[in-house]
């Protein structure tokens, strides 16, 4: 697997370059990449939402075609777009969400961090709190979209939405959780180092 470090980029471009990578992959032309990217402020809502965009709120919103619900992306959020072929890897949809868990719930074990799945949700959870989030798509085989970490991010654009159908105050970050910020590299780091162990 390939991990390619975007740092801040915007959220369409970065959306067309997932959708090039896709189709690069299913040709063969390049191998499983896993983008890591932080976004300017920006909201995006899954194909398969209900839930009506509040009036009035202070950043784009884009609709998607992956899974999941209306949710917020911005800085001091590490998101990763796993660009992947799951039948080369024997995975379906809903086994490659498990797997998805699996990683980041292995990843923030080295910094103290015990995350959980929740049962009946999508996610990484702390204390019956939401840290990470995911919502995935699928084009013949290949996968993209992906997960949002929350590290040190500002919470309060979670606060005028349902976030994934949630409560607002629902969300948490590594920040709030540690009770002080996080080296954002590092458990940039860790993610990496946990999909090229899990994924390999």
């Amino acid at each position: 697997m390939l991990v390619r470090a975007l740092g801040l980029k915007d959220y369409a471009e970065t959306l067309a370059l997932q959708r090039k990578l896709v189709f690069e992959r299913g040709v063969g032309d390049i191998p499983d990449t896993l983008l890591l990217v932080e976004h300017p402020p920006v909201y995006t809502r899954g194909v398969s939402s209900k839930q009506p965009v509040p009036a009035g709120l202070p950043y784009p919103v884009h609709d998607v075609e992956r899974g999941g619900d209306l949710t917020y992306h911005g800085p001091g959020q590490l998101v990763g777009y796993p660009i992947m072929h799951l039948g080369e890897r024997g995975l379906r949809p809903r086994s490659y969400l498990r797997s998805l868990e699996e990683v980041l719930i292995e990843a923030l074990k080295p910094l103290g961090v015990q995350a959980e799945r929740l049962r009946g949700f999508t996610g990484l959870w702390v204390g019956g709190k939401k840290l990470a989030s995911i919502g995935v798509a699928v084009k013949d085989q290949v996968c993209y979209h992906g997960f949002a970490l929350n590290i040190n991010c500002d919470l309060a654009p979670f606060r005028l939405i349902h976030p994934c159908r949630l409560e607002p105050d629902q969300m948490t970050s590594l920040e709030r959780l540690a009770g002080a910020p996080l080296d954002e590299h590092a458990v940039a780091g860790a993610v990496a180092r946990a999909f090229l162990h899990y994924f390999s």
